[in-house]
């Protein structure tokens, strides 16, 4: 088991930046690859970003790449997601979400794939 805490949303203008932070605890983070969904009003829960166990590997959505970035620090237990450029369109509930694996490289990007998740946080894009 293994309990994931969201924070860093907010109200943020178009063009702006934020950073969503999601610790861990109770497992060894290392062997996690870890990931962030969002859901919009309306929206089906949709797949943001992924990262491998090392954080040698991520893989991101067309909608967002060149503008988030993940990235994880095992020994602070947290995996962290960028978000520059800011578009109202990104507004949505934004979810942390893990699960265990022996690969060292692999990056899961369906939310079938994984086993935990965050309680979320909200992220608010005003025009």
């Amino acid at each position: 088991q293994v309990q994931l805490v969201e924070s860093g949303g907010g109200l943020v203008q178009a063009g702006g930046s934020l950073r969503l932070s999601c610790a861990a605890s109770g497992r060894t983070f290392s062997n996690y690859p870890m990931g962030w969904f969002r859901q919009a009003p309306g929206k089906e829960r949709e797949f943001v970003a992924g990262i491998s166990r090392s954080g040698g590997s991520t893989y991101y959505a067309d909608s967002v790449k060149g503008r988030f970035t993940i990235s994880r620090d095992n020994v602070k237990n947290t995996v962290y997601l960028v978000m520059n450029s800011l578009k109202p369109e990104d507004t949505a509930v934004y979810y942390c979400t893990a699960r265990p694996s022996y690969q060292i490289s692999v990056v899961f990007t369906t939310e079938r794939e994984y086993d935990y998740w965050g309680q979320g946080t909200q992220v608010t894009v005003s025009s």
